[in-house]
């Protein structure tokens, strides 16, 4: 479902020169597997995963997403995914219910669709007691839900997942978590990042670990015990820095 070659990005920077943000990476993830990218701040998650929304072009390389290549189809790209930021914006002024039918409609979808996709997905994250709450006035917790429904409401076969679950409360966290476990049952390809290791371990089929732009190494979390003799995950991925370092 996610085929990546040898993809790049450099940054041109005028005070130190060329800026490697991320090296050139090569991976597949299946339909239904949850793959996840730790990394501390800087190594290059983000960029990766915005090359792969094609909200970055790439220097080098290229990658597949539900057959379409990102450089020559690009807004079917756009169309199979649902992408998640970490400074996604919101529309202040709408409701969640409101925002939810405007994206519809840029998907394209039908009113019918629309309508029967928003009672799903606002019951599916629990947000009926605020749907129809002016979005500037919900905690940070109701606006990420609010956040991802719309990345989900046109039920894209790929899931695109920056830090879901950054600075919320432990309730809202497990409704994310729940969510993307359950979408990877039904099928769903999901990629994402996240600081949480325990989240990680619980949720990801396999971890990519991503240090100053470079991808260390690939593995399930019982293949990087067997490699380090190493129990938790915070422990594996410095483990691999050190090694790096040394």
């Amino acid at each position: 479902m996610i085929s990546i070659n040898q993809l790049s990005k450099i940054f041109p920077d005028r005070k130190r020169g060329a800026f490697t943000a991320v090296q050139p990476v090569s991976f597949d993830v299946q339909a239904g597997e949850i793959f996840g990218l730790l990394g501390p701040n800087g190594a290059g998650k983000t960029t990766l995963l915005r090359m792969l929304a094609t909200i970055l072009t790439p220097s080098s390389g290229t990658a597949k997403v539900n057959g379409y290549d990102l450089r020559e189809y690009p807004n079917e790209i756009k169309k199979s995914i649902g992408f998640l930021s970490g400074n996604t914006k919101l529309y202040g002024r709408l409701s969640p219910r409101e925002l939810l039918y405007y994206f519809g409609e840029l998907y394209d979808m039908n009113l019918n669709a629309i309508h029967d996709r928003t009672d799903h997905v606002l019951r599916l994250l629990h947000m009926e007691d605020f749907a129809d709450r002016r979005i500037e006035k919900l905690s940070t917790g109701q606006m990420q839900k609010t956040s991802i429904a719309r990345c989900i409401l046109h039920d894209p076969p790929v899931f695109i997942f920056d830090e879901p679950t950054l600075g919320l409360d432990i309730l809202t966290s497990r409704t994310i978590v729940e969510f993307i476990r359950e979408s990877a049952n039904a099928g769903k390809t999901i990629i994402f990042s996240t600081h949480y290791m325990q989240e990680a371990e619980r949720l990801c089929d396999r971890i990519g670990l991503l240090h100053q732009g470079e991808l260390l190494d690939i593995d399930s979390l019982n293949g990087y015990r067997e490699k380090t003799h190493l129990p938790h995950l915070d422990d594996i991925f410095l483990s691999y820095i050190e090694a790096e370092l040394n």
